[in-house]
């Protein structure tokens, strides 16, 4: 179901002189009155196309002008005509900020041409046709400026035919976010990349510089400001997940905050959200205001939203685009349109001001999240597997050697399990320090698990009865089984963590899952080791009972 569009201008004197897009002159023609230069003879690679073949008295029809992302144009002018004639017929309505109406034979809004500044490869606006008027068909027509010297005139659409009845004005929907706004035009996004950062626009990402033209597994958003530096045209996407989301901060943690969001609706379509957070709390929806160029899409597990908009980041104590602000990229799941709890975050090293193209260094996950993830690694995986070694193996193998007047054994595996210990205490105190909230997922649930057993664990050892109480057994199987708990939830935690954080294709669980196998293939030659000693132990007794005999 296409239809043809739109526009105009022409060279580098007619962009000079109609920058602002009050080109009236053109209207009958399409044809530029200012310029030495003649219009392009090739194909033109802009096209102007509507979603329906037909329409009828008092209905909307939307009309689309657009070309390769690679080739965005600078100027347009866009009118419709009945086919046979070179008068315009119908009126136009835009986006705000997107584009300008105009005033051609006389006929208000009956042309459509662009504002000062512009450059995109996308705009969509709505055409329709006065009730009075009995037009059989209708032809859209435009001409495209791609630069000072470069333009087409006459770019037509498809033949719009006439069908008797008449339709009820389209009612606004909702924007996904909860407000009654009339929804943004929204498209199938094209694809985003990480060309030209640094160059004409700001960009940060997760993996850091990672390309999502290349990485399905690349977190990415970008912010173009426009010439005139009245609008900006952002882009995000993502692995799929629920929802991904970006916001801009005056620090580096999560409150007051302006955001955009790119989330599945309840029909399982894309769409785009403003919301605005308070504190520690669920974000709070706001209009999605003036917003235009809309693109989503949801493709091979990865979402992805564009858009521009005229609307001033806006948070408390600080506005507009050229400010700085730090840069927040998260993403977690979602219900019905609603998001929940982000399950990771990204945040910029330092403030950034939008309006000046570069790359924004990613500082990952905060330093506090990095030492709560070192601690537990060092605990559950150093210090607590060498003292659970110790007390098993070295028992036997360092029998009566002796420190500060105990085993040696016991004051190694006291000394390492205390480090254990309170590694893990701190680790805890750091990042519930940091979150200062509950969030979801079986990793905080197993690292509370632990962090309970590791305390007790202690405490019950030092209240144990002598080596020689009946009721000595119970205290040492307890004790085992206690550990093998704790350890086993740990390396579960430890997992799970991992997951939260790892977005280079699972490497991270990889090099754990090797570090978890060494170490058990390090139990099983221990327990074959004792297991022959043993033997062996039990041959020299028999032995010497029959010496002895």
């Amino acid at each position: 179901m296409d239809l043809l569009v739109l526009l105009l201008l022409c060279t580098a004197p007619l962009i000079r002189g109609y920058r602002s897009g009050l080109v009236i002159d053109s209207c009958e023609d399409m044809k530029s009155h200012y310029s030495g230069l003649s219009a392009q003879t090739a194909p033109p690679p802009f096209t102007v196309t509507t979603e329906q073949r037909r329409y009828r008295l008092g209905e909307d029809v939307k009309v689309e002008l657009q070309g390769p992302a690679s080739t965005p144009f600078t100027g347009f002018l866009l009118e419709a005509i009945e086919v046979g004639s070179e008068t315009p017929v119908g009126s136009f309505a835009i986006p705000a900020g997107a584009a300008k109406l105009l005033t051609c034979s006389q006929r208000p809004n009956s042309a459509v041409s662009h504002t000062s500044g512009f450059n995109s490869s996308y705009i969509q606006v709505t055409w329709r046709l006065e009730p009075s008027r009995d037009i059989k068909t209708v032809q859209f027509r435009a001409s495209f400026v791609q630069n000072s010297t470069t333009f087409w005139v006459n770019v037509t659409s498809p033949v719009l035919t006439f069908t008797n009845g008449r339709a009820a004005r389209s009612a606004g929907s909702l924007t996904g976010n909860g407000s009654t706004d009339p929804a943004p035009l929204v498209k199938s996004a094209r694809s985003i990349s990480s060309a030209n950062c640094g160059v004409t626009k700001v960009c940060f990402s997760h993996p850091a510089s990672c390309d999502p033209a290349v990485s399905s597994s690349c977190y990415f958003m970008s912010a173009m400001m426009s010439s005139n530096g009245t609008a900006v045209q952002y882009e995000m996407t993502g692995p799929y997940e629920g929802y991904i989301a970006f916001g801009f901060s005056d620090d580096q943690r999560m409150g007051n905050d302006d955001i955009y969001v790119c989330v599945t609706d309840s029909s399982g379509q894309a769409v785009v959200q403003h919301m605005y957070s308070t504190g520690r709390t669920t974000p709070q929806a706001r209009p999605l205001g003036n917003v235009y160029n809309v693109t989503t899409s949801l493709q091979n597990n990865v979402i992805s939203c564009s858009f521009t908009t005229t609307d001033i980041i806006s948070i408390q104590g600080t506005s507009g685009f050229s400010q700085s602000y730090y840069f927040m990229f998260v993403h977690g799941r979602s219900s019905n349109g609603q998001i929940q709890k982000h399950s990771a975050d990204f945040v910029s090293t330092t403030k950034m001001d939008i309006s000046t193209p570069v790359v924004v260094s990613n500082s990952g996950f905060p330093d506090i999240i990095k030492a709560h993830g070192s601690l537990m690694l060092i605990a559950w995986m150093t210090t607590g597997s060498l003292g659970m070694m110790v007390a098993r193996y070295l028992k036997k193998m360092a029998k009566g050697t002796r420190m500060c007047d105990k085993d040696l054994w016991f004051v190694v595996h006291v000394g390492v399990m205390c480090m254990t210990v309170a590694a893990t205490i701190i680790a805890f105190i750091l990042v519930f320090s940091h979150a200062r909230d509950w969030s979801g997922g079986a990793h905080p649930v197993l690292g509370c698990l632990v962090m309970i057993l590791s305390f007790f664990q202690p405490i019950v050892a030092m209240l144990r009865c002598g080596p020689q109480h009946h009721l000595r057994y119970l205290f040492n199987t307890s004790h085992f089984l206690n550990a093998v708990i704790i350890k086993s939830l740990a390396v579960a935690a430890i997992f799970t963590g991992l997951g939260l954080i790892d977005s280079s294709d699972g490497w991270l669980m990889k090099v754990m899952g090797g570090f978890l196998a060494w170490e058990a293939l390090f139990y099983i030659m221990l327990e074959i080791h004792n297991g022959r000693n043993k033997h062996a132990d039990s041959a020299t007794v028999e032995l010497e009972s029959e010496l002895v005999s």
